[in-house]
């Protein structure tokens, strides 16, 4: 039985080696029909620059286009003009994002002279709340976490007055926030006549 099934699968065939995406996890093959074909292309030409070239090398690519119709053919430019355009906005509305929001550290007085300091607004430069909380309770050797905000929104809570202290360590060791859109506010509690 063994002889008959592998007299049936020509040699050398099997298992076949599949190479998936590392951005959009699909076979690299298939990464046109994602949404990221572009930052698909880049991985695949640093994973494997043979399969690369076979899939995405000028040749390859007019070939795939002269297998199309002529309307099938004018429908894939006008697509991939079309993606392309949709992929520079975003990246432009990514970036105004990135340069038009405030980060804001905010001391709060919790009891007579105890403090904490909140800062918000860290998540629309693309950082990990949970490793730059990590990273502040390390630096200030204080507890840090991450709390959910009333108005939605989360914040990096740091025990103690430290917002000075936190304004310097991220303007030194996080060069995509710009100065300029780090703000220090304080907060003070409205004392009972």
């Amino acid at each position: 039985m063994a002889e008959a099934e592998s007299a049936s699968r020509p040699s050398g065939s099997f298992p076949k080696q599949v190479l998936y995406c590392g951005v959009c996890s699909l076979p690299s093959e298939y990464c046109e029909f994602g949404g990221t074909t572009k930052k698909c292309e880049e991985w695949l030409l640093q994973a494997d620059p043979e399969l690369h070239g076979r899939l995405y090398s000028q040749d390859a690519i007019e070939a795939n286009m002269a297998a199309l119709s002529v309307d099938a053919q004018k429908r894939a430019e006008k697509d991939a003009q079309k993606k392309a355009a949709k992929a520079e906005a975003a990246a432009a509305r990514e970036q105004e994002k990135k340069a038009t929001s405030k980060v804001v550290i905010k001391r709060v007085e919790r009891n007579k002279r105890k403090f904490v300091t909140e800062v918000t607004g860290l998540e629309a430069h693309g950082l990990d709340l949970k490793k730059v909380a990590k990273d502040f309770g390390k630096k200030f050797a204080t507890g840090s976490s991450v709390t959910k905000m009333p108005g939605g929104g989360e914040a990096i809570t740091v025990q103690g007055d430290v917002s000075d202290d936190i304004y310097d360590y991220l303007v030194e060791i996080y060069p995509g926030i710009p100065e300029d859109n780090v703000e220090c506010v304080e907060d003070k509690k409205k004392k009972g006549g």
